[in-house]
């Protein structure tokens, strides 16, 4: 927990600012809270959102959290949304559904607090776990290094800064730390609920493939994860900013199909489209190529790409 890159890291982000900090109540998000206050960052406000997945356990955490900020004298926020309701209106999966109600929750916050950056406890484990789940979804390199110590990620109007200093720390460090420090936490039964495709691969997959290959794959995952952030970063660089309203044909024609594929993927994303896989991305793509014979693609909530004058446009 005390590694000096985590310390490096943390330099880009003065303890004498405002920050918001997402805690669930867990081991991981306690010990950060623990840490970054060891570290001087006295200014933090305890965000807390209420999923109403557990009854009264979901409750608890809630009241565990209070305290928890009201111990280290900190801000703290919480609401209360129901996921379960929100996946099934949205037709999403309760993680998904989760996830968006949290950062919609930042967001909300980060404009309440003039504050846009947002510490969160994900780690190497954490990584570990996304990089496979990506991976069996069939997601190339911007899914396979989808977390990153620092990244941006707009909500509405807000363009929130996430920062994750533990991506480093492994999940037994984490509890080592607990241990050491005496921390008291909320531990989630979820957690091990193996109809989670997450929990399948933390409890069973993972240990599988060690046995299987005789030797711990961990690091190894982690370090392709790592290089695959990276090289997503790069790609990124190599390419223009992507709010323009259109795109221009005969310039995509001119890039490798790696980047005319990232160039599609980030303007769609730069226009709220929803529901980005490899499919979509390549049929419009399609429409780049010379003897293309369609001019329009269909997108998620009856949106619909159309090419014109050599020009791709987003209609609806």
């Amino acid at each position: 927990m005390d590694r000096i890159q985590n310390k490096k890291l943390l330099r880009r982000f003065s303890p004498d600012r405002r920050y918001l900090i997402g805690v669930s109540g867990g081991r991981d998000s306690v010990a950060l809270l623990r840490w970054l206050t060891d570290c001087g960052y006295t200014k933090l406000t305890v965000c807390h959102l209420n999923h109403r997945l557990r009854s009264r356990a979901s409750d608890a955490d809630a009241r565990f959290v209070r305290k928890l900020a009201q111990d280290f004298e900190l801000d703290c926020i919480v609401e209360s949304v129901n996921v379960r309701h929100l996946a099934a209106k949205k037709k999403l999966s309760v993680e998904t559904a989760a996830r968006e109600a949290r950062y919609k929750f930042f967001a909300r916050v980060a404009a309440r607090k003039k504050c846009r950056t947002v510490f969160l406890a994900h780690h190497a484990n954490d990584v570990v776990e996304t990089f496979l789940i990506n991976l069996f979804r069939g997601s190339g390199t911007s899914g396979l290094g989808a977390i990153r110590e620092i990244s941006k990620r707009s909500i509405g109007k807000i363009d929130l800064t996430i920062v994750r200093p533990l991506l480093g720390i492994w999940r037994d460090e984490i509890d080592l730390y607990i241990r050491r420090h005496r921390l008291k936490f909320r531990e989630d039964a979820s957690n091990k609920d193996l109809a989670s495709l997450r929990n399948r691969i933390r409890h069973r997959i993972i240990p599988y493939l060690e046995k299987t290959v005789g030797r711990n794959i961990r690091q190894s995952i982690l370090r392709a994860a790592l290089i695959a952030s990276e090289e997503e970063i790069w790609m990124e660089a190599q390419l223009s900013r992507s709010s323009n309203k259109t795109l221009q044909v005969a310039e995509l024609r001119n890039l490798p199909v790696a980047l005319q594929r990232r160039a599609i993927l980030k303007w769609l994303r730069a226009h709220r489209v929803g529901n980005v896989g490899f499919e979509v991305v390549e049929n419009v793509r399609a429409l780049v190529e010379p003897d293309a014979r369609i001019a329009k693609v269909n997108l998620a909530r009856d949106r619909h790409v159309r090419r014109r004058a050599g020009k791709l446009f987003i209609v609806g």
